[in-house]
């Protein structure tokens, strides 16, 4: 699906991110955790990603008995194309995230 808006600050924040781990597959909640984003904004924005196909996803069978499976994501080709694209555009418009915040316990 083509993007159809300019990406937001967070999600910029979450490509960048992703990006410093592209390879590796990332925990949603790790990401909140790394970005200070709270989850009604993290996930709309995962989703997103994956619907443009800049974000592929799994499921992590749980670790331990009873506990549930927790959904995995890192950056496609076109993703990490894409970070690197709006990294430098938020960089030169000087509206790129600076340290990310930790979230609230």
């Amino acid at each position: 699906m083509a993007r159809t808006r300019a990406a937001s600050p967070q999600t910029v924040g979450v490509l960048q991110q992703l990006a410093q781990n592209a390879q590796d597959w990332q925990y949603g909640y790790d990401l909140s955790r790394s970005t200070g984003l709270k989850s009604g904004t993290l996930y709309p924005i995962l989703i997103r990603l994956a619907e443009w196909g800049w974000l592929e996803t799994r499921w992590a069978e749980p670790e331990c008995i009873g506990r549930p499976a927790r959904h995995l994501y890192r950056l496609t080709t076109d993703g990490m194309a894409a970070a690197a694209t709006l990294t430098a555009t938020a960089e030169a418009r000087g509206t790129a995230q600076r340290r990310p915040r930790p979230a609230l316990s």
